[in-house]
């Protein structure tokens, strides 16, 4: 496979896995608000402001979830993956002497044709280590010697 179609086809598993995620969490705020509208129907006494406050603190970490994936999802429109760089930056494929590599979210291992690459994000512990790096150069990451092959 070409590398333009690798780096769209990795991008696209990115896509997917954020848009999956944010279907879930909207799942789960459509649950929570039929859930608050029943608890407004109740009268239990204590038992009902507990189960509404509960409700609400699910909401809100529902809220919160629903923003990381916003934010996840304005990261992925920033991915570039027709841009050329000589060093590691935002929608390289960068192959190791241990992995190869996409750098634009963290979903972890992809396999395209049979071959393994793990996506991550720049912010990661192994991101952090590529970020910046050029051809040949190499780093320790988990006690263990890494090199940059290519980016591409």
């Amino acid at each position: 496979m070409r590398t333009r179609g690798l780096k769209a086809t990795l991008l696209l598993k990115c896509t997917q896995d954020v848009k999956s995620r944010f279907d879930k969490i909207k799942a789960v705020l459509g649950d929570i608000r039929v859930s608050l509208l029943e608890e407004s129907k109740s009268s239990a006494g204590d038992k009902h402001e507990t189960g509404r406050a509960m409700l609400q603190i699910e909401r809100e970490n529902a809220g919160y979830q629903l923003r990381e994936i916003e934010s996840l999802q304005s990261l992925i429109r920033k991915i570039d993956i027709d841009a050329v760089s000589d060093y590691v930056r935002l929608g390289s494929l960068v192959y190791t002497s241990q992995k190869a590599y996409f750098i634009g979210i963290s979903i972890g291992e992809v396999e395209v044709e049979t071959e393994k690459y793990y996506c991550i994000a720049l912010h990661s512990p192994i991101g952090k280590r590529l970020a910046g790096k050029k051809a040949l150069e190499g780093f320790i990451f988990n006690e263990m010697e890494h090199k940059v092959l290519k980016i591409v």
